[in-house]
């Protein structure tokens, strides 16, 4: 028998990971994948972010090694090793998968899935011992959402999400009924957080066109 799949999002206050820490120096939202922490106790990150300034910032960080940076459009991707752990692994590792983790102003946004209650509960019994995370909101992912056009187009529900609010404004009508500024804020980003979802969705899209 299949568990049921549950949504999950959590709010981290007060992390003095590095990632929380150039949030608090530079006034930027950086998106991050999941921290993946090695056998030798360094925590692999990979994130982007629009400001250029970071790269100073963890140029500076004593606990950041082997930074690497590369510049895509408006945004830089950064890879890098760090010695101190973020407090979102505590949930990874017992059992959160990651979906979208966005750091501003020192906090971060973590939304995950969990299968099964007994998954959930050992990761909200980490989330109580793990100072500054809170839980938002818990919700079942139902059968109408396992078979949404993210699942068929190998789109994130984040990408898929950006999209639909992108049509329902009328962003890609001729002319447009909204610029990429108003659907940002229809979606709580920044208008280059929001091109780089989109460019990310119409990669994993249009390839399948014209496969």
């Amino acid at each position: 028998m299949i568990s049921e799949c549950l949504i999950v999002e959590f709010a981290v206050t007060g992390d003095d990971c590095p990632l929380a820490e150039a949030t608090r120096t530079v006034e930027t939202t950086i998106d991050a994948q999941p921290p993946q922490l090695r056998s030798d106790g360094n925590a692999l990150l990979q994130f982007s972010a629009p400001d250029e300034r970071l790269a100073q910032v963890f140029d500076s960080d004593e606990r950041i090694r082997y930074l690497h940076r590369a510049r895509l459009d408006e945004r830089a991707n950064y890879r890098c090793l760090s010695k101190h752990p973020c407090v979102v692994h505590e949930l990874v590792s017992v059992g959160l998968l990651v979906e979208s983790l966005s750091y501003r102003d020192g906090n971060a946004t973590v939304t995950g899935a969990v299968v099964g209650h007994d998954v959930l509960d050992g990761v909200m019994s980490r989330a109580g011992e793990t100072v500054g995370v809170t839980l938002r909101r818990v919700y079942p992912l139902g059968e109408e959402e396992q078979g949404t056009v993210a699942q068929g187009w190998d789109l994130t529900p984040k990408q898929e999400e950006a999209l639909r609010v992108a049509i329902d404004l009328g962003y890609f009508e001729i002319p447009r009924m909204a610029d990429a500024a108003t659907v940002a804020s229809e979606l709580n980003l920044s208008k280059s957080a929001f091109l780089e979802r989109l460019r990310r969705a119409e990669r994993a899209v249009i390839p399948q066109l014209f496969s």
